[in-house]
């Protein structure tokens, strides 16, 4: 039988190339889409990955029409995904102050949000009249309360949550499964610059293992790790005085350029 195919955004670093080579070594075909596919393709070759069982794709999810193209071209190379992630995303802090930081906010709705939607765009029709496939799509739980300075990220992820929920919806009768997954804190690039505490932050790898586990088992909805699930649930549990205060003085989120 010909190993499942799995199609990663943003696979060119963090949860995205941990994804990846958690996927490889679990006996998957991939499909790694990137920006830089040039960095990407480098990064296969270095970690040993078999010519036959990967294809790099570029893309950048702003661009509806190259992250769809690149979509069709991995269904034309190397067949119907089983699995979608749509993983790409940024996270900038930001000021509405400051009027330049409104085209932050642009660009991470771009990438975050409608870049997930054009990523799916491409396998739905296919996925249907086949009668299965995933669709996972990479939250966060800055995602379930706004965080001061972080008012662009933390929208664009309660809308891929909500996004997500929807199309769950649209797809339960078509066999097609959405997942949601809400990543804490792991350490990437992303996190590494953060001005803040990043209670029971995590590997990369730890991270890939317990999605791969998710979305294998079919859950609908996850926060990885279980104890920041915990903690989400009781920030949104709190009154929002009481949420005021324990985020007074709390350090913001870097500006783009700080």
């Amino acid at each position: 039988m010909t190993a499942p195919l799995v199609y990663i955004t943003g696979a060119s670093s963090g949860i995205g190339q941990a994804l990846a080579l958690h996927y490889y070594r679990m006996g998957w075909r991939l499909a790694l889409v990137a920006r830089r596919s040039t960095e990407l393709q480098a990064w296969a070759e270095a970690q040993g990955l078999s010519a036959d069982r990967y294809a790099v794709h570029t893309g950048d999810v702003c661009d509806i029409d190259a992250i769809t193209a690149a979509g069709r071209a991995c269904i034309a190379a190397q067949g119907l995904p089983d699995v979608v992630i749509a993983n790409a995303g940024i996270s900038i802090g930001m000021d509405t102050a400051i009027i330049e930081d409104l085209e932050v906010m642009r660009r991470i709705y771009a990438t975050n949000n409608i870049g997930l939607a054009a990523t799916f765009q491409p396998f739905i029709a296919a996925m249907r009249q086949r009668g299965s496939g995933a669709l996972v799509g990479i939250a966060s739980v800055a995602g379930i309360r706004g965080l001061p300075g972080h008012a662009a990220y933390c929208s664009s992820k309660a809308a891929v949550i909500s996004y997500c929920e929807s199309l769950r919806g649209e797809c339960r009768s078509d066999g097609i499964r959405v997942v949601t997954l809400l990543p804490g804190y792991i350490d990437t690039p992303l996190t590494r610059q953060n001005r803040y505490r990043m209670p029971f932050l995590m590997q990369p790898g730890d991270f890939a293992a317990r999605a791969f586990a998710a979305i294998e088992a079919g859950a609908s909805y996850r926060v990885i790790p279980w104890q920041m699930g915990v903690v989400a649930k009781l920030m949104r549990a709190l009154p929002n005085a009481w949420f005021d205060r324990l985020l007074a003085g709390r350090p913001r989120k870097h500006r783009q350029g700080e």
